[in-house]
């Protein structure tokens, strides 16, 4: 078993081409994001400090209540949130807008609007700003005709609700919104491991290469075969995304939590779902190696895609259009958990990413390995044939396998 163990991790550490998808791959993207983001405060799971928003206030008429109440909403929360510029005329206004330096134009009347050069995060919170006060008056309107004698209440529960906002954030840290394509870098990193699923799958098929016609008639238990190259798989693919998470954590400055044992229990989970992706795929297909190596792509970038890795807010927009591909989308589950663990601070989601994640590995290693005990094949010589231009590259191989130390036939080599 020891021995099998060996040769198999030499064979798997050898093959340069997969090895780079598992594990180069992941740390030339990541070193490609963080040069496109620069240094813009990548510490992803610090306290950072957002700074007030520039923007201008134009009075267009301040006759009715609603726009002298929006004009004193503004006032106080400048300094806080906003930074209201010295600006009166809308010309000057819209000029300054166009030039950049301010984000936006609040104006006031009996429905206030907004005005914005474009859609960034600050334009979003700017936003933001306006939905929450028009929901409040709206709200307050409604009291107003309803229940008069609880305006005074009610206008006191909102005030205490908003300095609660404006002074705790979600988990006790704030998060820089380009932290969130690292989190889906490192959930594909995971799955990448499915390029090691497939050629462990490929290695045991015997219609498929030359190791796999030798191991098919081997003395050696099946289950042992399987199980060896499970933990190989495991061992070589968890280390890959350990030396991920050490590069981007300490080489690049992004802070992935403080709780060693949870990002560990991650790691171990994402190349556990990688690698019984790819097996699966490999196993439960009749397709040729590069047939299977394609669809292994696709399904890792697709997952990747969806999860935030090309378009930082697709896994928001997939959560508020249809959450169900979140919960199933193996990508997204990890970078959830990933979330939950560096900046939700919430154990009961992580749990949950997690059961989700071993659901999966079972979903999917069960029927591929039902897939392997049951495989059978009419001639093995005559696929020892096909293959026998392969043979003299790999008979060491067929020597060390247990059982087959003392065999006396050999495999037919080219004359």
């Amino acid at each position: 078993m020891l021995h099998l163990f060996k040769y198999r991790f030499i064979q798997i550490i050898r093959n340069y081409s997969t090895m780079f998808w598992a594990l180069a791959f992941p740390l030339i993207l990541g070193t490609f994001f963080y040069l496109s983001f620069g240094s813009l405060g990548l510490e992803g799971t610090g306290e950072s400090n957002w700074d007030e928003i520039k923007v201008a206030v134009i009075t267009e008429d301040d006759s009715s209540e609603n726009a002298r109440a929006f004009a004193s909403f503004l006032a106080s929360m400048d300094g806080e949130m906003l930074n209201i510029q010295n600006i009166t005329r809308e010309s000057d206004a819209l000029n300054a807008l166009n030039e950049e330096t301010i984000l936006g134009i609040y104006y006031v009347k009996e429905t206030p609007s907004l005005t914005v050069a474009k859609n960034d995060i600050s334009e979003s919170i700017l936003t933001s700003i306006l939905e929450n006060y028009n929901q409040n008056a709206a709200m307050f309107e409604k009291i107003a005709a309803t229940h008069p004698e609880n305006l005074t209440k009610a206008a006191a529960a909102m005030e205490d609700y908003r300095q609660t906002t404006a002074e705790v954030s979600l988990g006790g840290k704030d998060m820089n919104p380009n932290v969130q394509y690292f989190f889906a870098l490192i959930a594909y990193a995971c799955l990448s491991g499915a390029f090691l699923g497939i050629q462990s799958s490929v290695d045991g098929q015997a219609n498929l290469s030359a190791l796999g016609a030798r191991r098919s008639i081997t003395p050696t238990h099946k289950l042992t075969l399987v199980l060896t190259d499970m933990a190989v798989l495991f061992l070589i693919h968890f280390f890959n995304i350990l030396i991920l998470c050490l590069y981007v954590s300490k080489v690049l400055g992004i802070s992935l939590g403080d709780n060693t044992g949870a990002l560990l229990l991650v790691d171990l989970m994402g190349s556990m779902i990688g690698v019984c992706f790819g097996i699966a795929i490999g196993c439960l297909t009749r397709m040729s190696y590069g047939m299977k190596t394609g669809i292994t792509v696709l399904c890792t970038l697709l997952p990747g895609f969806l999860a935030g890795l090309m378009f930082g807010n697709m896994k928001n927009i997939i959560e508020l259009h249809c959450p169900v591909i979140n919960r199933i989308n193996p990508a997204a589950v990890l970078s959830d958990a990933f979330y939950c663990m560096g900046i939700y601070n919430d154990m009961k989601r992580f749990t949950r990413c997690l059961v989700i994640l071993a659901v999966m590995c079972v979903l999917l290693f069960t029927p591929a390995f039902l897939r392997i005990r049951r495989e059978r094949y009419d001639s093995i010589s005559r696929l020892s044939h096909y293959h026998q231009t392969e043979y003299q590259y790999d008979v060491p191989l067929h020597r060390d396998l247990p059982g087959n130390r003392d065999r006396r036939t050999e495999p037919h080599r080219r004359q």
